[in-house]
């Protein structure tokens, strides 16, 4: 997706440790209408895949998977990284490291929302080592739903989330790969 290299190149900023900061636009600020765009563009790759519910993680993949499903015309659920009062106890529940906080924490997700009859599709923000994707994946797989696609804003192809999906049989599209970052300069797969 042009637009999307186009947005990260110009507004993205590179931190240390290959951590690429695009909240002015995707995580912290959100350009709803260029969202939009990503959700048509993640319908058009998915489309022919009689999707039934979009599955994400909380926080930044919720406005990108929204945005989807207005197309898709089903419903999203997301993955809680917090217990809370109103969470059903009956949940399938997974381990996560995310790559940028450098932490781990359960992600929960109510039994009442996924089952074997579902078609999902997920999607994320960005791919990086992957730890986010295979605990939604496991999700998936414990409530018996089948997986028809991946789809992802910003993939780091440097890192190997991407090519472990890949390797591993699942229909990843991803909207942006990057192949290189340094201080002033971002490298795309084309």
């Amino acid at each position: 997706m042009d637009k999307l290299k186009k947005m990260i190149t110009e507004l993205g900023e590179i931190k240390e440790g290959n951590v690429l900061k695009v909240d002015s636009f995707l995580n912290h600020q959100l350009d709803v209408s260029f969202l939009y765009e990503m959700g048509e563009e993640l319908y058009s790759l998915f489309k022919n895949k009689e999707i039934t519910k979009i599955l994400t993680i909380e926080v930044s993949g919720i406005a990108i998977a929204s945005m989807a499903a207005l197309y898709f015309k089903v419903p999203v659920v997301f993955a809680k990284k917090t217990e809370s009062l109103n969470l059903d106890s009956d949940i399938y529940k997974s381990k996560v490291i995310s790559y940028t906080k450098n932490k781990e924490y359960n992600i929960m997700i109510s039994k009442r929302y996924l089952n074997e009859n579902d078609r999902l599709l997920i999607i994320d923000d960005f791919l990086a080592e992957g730890n986010a994707m295979r605990s939604l994946l496991a999700l998936a797989q414990e409530s018996g739903a089948s997986v028809e696609g991946i789809g992802i804003a910003i993939e780091k192809g440097f890192q190997n989330g991407g090519a472990f999906l890949r390797s591993n049989g699942y229909n990843l599209k991803s909207l942006a790969i990057i192949d290189a970052m340094n201080d002033d300069k971002i490298i795309f797969r084309e």
